[in-house]
């Protein structure tokens, strides 16, 4: 359980992510993914990060448990600042990040692929930010680079999600495959990308990055600051005290908690 680094091939790196049962991550898990994915994109042998899960689905946001546990906002800041981190980190990898999305990819999971280069999903993927119905806000700026605004918009007020189908006709999802062939998939849009010479891409992914309309470090961490807000106010623990139900997701409300 946790997070783990391998290199199945020779430019290419994976990171898996494993905290059962739906990969809600703890504060701890969202600082290591960044060390990972920072540490992937440093070594020199690397052209390609692939970003990966096990289990049931790709991400499911904040372990809502460890912040109920909390009496004060020490969870709230760790999750806040974990997030931050780790979505920074996939943005800024040196080298370009697929990330291979299985399932539910919720709250921190569109963090995570929203800041990705480029994704391969499951056909059984839905993308969604539940943020409303969870007393949070947040990773509208992600959510926003994968699809058009006013879908955005009308997905994050009513914490619906779209499928991976949906997102590929949008030009967000590179491809849509079956479950058991997703990881393969992701490996081969990473293999093609890490024959590039390796100083090329480097330079390829700065520039890109640098080009970019939004500043996604800003937008998000001013994000950020309305969910703080909602917690000091006693709102956000009104709406997290109400849900229970599971959502269409299939990932329980009771881990969930994306942030």
């Amino acid at each position: 359980m946790g997070v783990s680094t391998s290199s199945p091939e020779k430019g290419m790196c994976l990171v898996t992510v494993d905290f059962p049962p739906v990969n809600a991550l703890p504060v701890k898990g969202w600082y290591e993914l960044a060390d990972a994915v920072r540490a992937a994109g440093r070594d020199p042998e690397n052209r390609c990060v692939v970003l990966a899960a096990e289990g049931r689905g790709f991400n499911a946001g904040v372990d809502i448990k460890e912040m109920q546990r909390d009496p004060g906002h020490s969870a709230l800041i760790g999750a806040n600042r974990g997030c931050y981190e780790a979505f920074a980190a996939v943005y800024e990898c040196e080298v370009p990040v697929v990330a291979a999305v299985g399932g539910f990819c919720l709250g921190g999971g569109i963090g995570l692929a929203g800041n990705a280069d480029a994704i391969v999903a499951s056909d059984d993927a839905v993308f969604g930010l539940p943020e409303l119905d969870r007393g949070a806000l947040g990773a509208a700026t992600h959510l926003a680079r994968l699809v058009p605004q006013h879908l955005m918009r009308a997905l994050y007020y009513t914490s619906r999600t779209a499928t991976a189908q949906e997102l590929h006709a949008h030009g967000s999802v590179w491809k849509v495959v079956p479950r058991d062939e997703l990881r393969c998939a992701a490996m081969e849009l990473a293999r093609e990308i890490a024959r590039k010479d390796g100083t090329l891409i480097r330079l390829a992914k700065a520039a890109i990055n640098g080009i970019d309309p939004v500043d996604v470090r800003r937008s998000y961490r001013f994000e950020q600051g309305f969910t703080f807000e909602a917690n000091l106010s006693g709102v956000a623990d009104r709406v997290r005290d109400t849900f229970g139900a599971p959502d269409t997701s299939g990932a329980p409300a009771t881990e969930e908690a994306p942030q």
